[in-house]
């Protein structure tokens, strides 16, 4: 079952800002697709007095440094446990400096509100569904500042997304959608998360300067068989007649290229775990599963740092260390983590153990960049 689990989800793994290519995909999907060519996002709006940011369709909050769910609420108007509960989160949770959270419903701390009457807490439901019934911002009597053009769009976190797979979703970068929405230096998100797209800039100027170029500007030159007739062809020499019966002597074969020379081992790497391999590299699975019984030790593979702990929203744990040459090795399906991120490591020290399940594995991938390589090819 748990392996199905694994399967399932792809490894779903965030993306740590500064420790691996900003290319990898660190979710290890069939799909493949990169965000290599992601367009260059547009600076986040800055929020208002009150940490305000506010759109036609919807408002978000900033938190500051310090900040709980309930400090943020109380500063906005609004019930810490209707702001909390919008989010997933609980009122007493600490927010990251930056950090946004989605607003259920408009709220307007500068608007007059009546002396010694909390109208939030009275009638929230009445306001929100005004709300619905109308634009945000169809009011005048607002003292809050909508921005304008392009509206981002809100993404909420389903099961088994990461922050690199929302990303390759809407073709932004990783980086600017952290930096839109606070996120940690592991780039965790929460399942029922909200969070901002961020706003692509538009690079049809640039485009549009080829694209309306005067016609006739450049022509394209004709192809040499139109522009000049070819030749008459030579006629060949007739051969001399034979003066004797005597055998002509056969060319010698033409030369054979030489074979491709078969992928050997370079025995970079020794194998995390002994055991067979139950599921081999390629049809989908970016890595090998190798069968060991649960609580079996498993060991870096080669000298490195570990780059990355951290799990889906599955609770996967997914452990990667970073070797000098460029190349990662990642281990997934594990427990008991021994080592902490930054760590340095050697060859054959103990990682953590192989997770529980029916069978019961390690994941073990090798990657040189975005693209995943076969592990077999690096070890003995």
């Amino acid at each position: 079952m748990r392996r199905a689990k694994l399967i399932a989800i792809g490894l779903s793994i965030p993306l740590l800002a500064g420790c691996v290519p900003a290319d990898f995909d660190f979710d290890m999907r069939p799909e493949r697709i990169s965000t290599r060519g992601a367009g260059e996002a547009a600076p986040r709006p800055a929020p208002d007095a009150n940490g305000l940011i506010t759109y036609d369709s919807y408002q978000m909050v900033v938190a500051r440094r310090g900040d709980t769910v309930a400090d943020v609420a109380a500063r906005i108007g609004m019930q810490p446990e209707e702001l909390a509960r919008f989010n997933g989160r609980n009122p007493s949770d600490v927010l990251r400096p930056d950090e946004v959270l989605a607003l259920p419903r408009r709220v307007d701390p500068g608007a007059p509100t009546a002396t010694g009457t909390d109208i939030t807490a009275i009638a929230s439901s009445a306001i929100a569904a005004a709300e619905a019934r109308s634009p945000v911002g169809a009011t005048t009597a607002t003292s809050l500042a909508v921005q304008p053009g392009q509206e981002p769009v809100r993404h909420r976190i389903a099961r088994g997304e990461t922050a690199y797979s929302i990303a390759r979703l809407y073709n932004v970068s990783v980086r600017s959608l952290a930096e839109w929405n606070g996120l940690g230096p592991d780039l965790a998100v929460r399942e029922g998360q909200f969070l901002i797209i961020p706003i692509v800039l538009d690079e049809s100027a640039a485009d549009a300067v080829v694209a309306t170029a005067a016609p006739g500007a450049s022509v394209a030159p004709l192809p040499p068989s139109a522009a000049t007739p070819l030749p008459e062809p030579i006629q060949a020499a007739p051969l001399p007649q034979q003066t004797s019966a005597a055998p002509v002597a056969a060319p010698p074969p033409a030369a054979q290229p030489a074979p491709a020379p078969q992928p050997t081992s370079t025995a970079r790497f020794t194998q995390p775990v002994a055991g067979d391999i139950i599921r081999p590299y390629g049809r989908g699975n970016e890595g090998i599963d190798i069968a060991a019984p649960s609580g079996t030790a498993v060991r870096a593979a080669g000298d490195g740092e570990v780059a990355a702990i951290t799990q889906s929203t599955d609770q996967i744990p997914i452990l990667v260390v970073r070797h000098p040459d460029g190349l990662m090795t990642i281990y997934a399906n594990i427990s008991n983590i021994a080592v902490a991120r930054g760590d340095r490591v050697t060859q054959g020290q103990k990682l953590a153990e192989v997770g529980a399940g029916s069978p019961s594995f390690l994941h073990f991938e090798v990657r040189r960049g975005f693209e995943a390589l076969d592990p077999t090819q690096f070890l003995p």
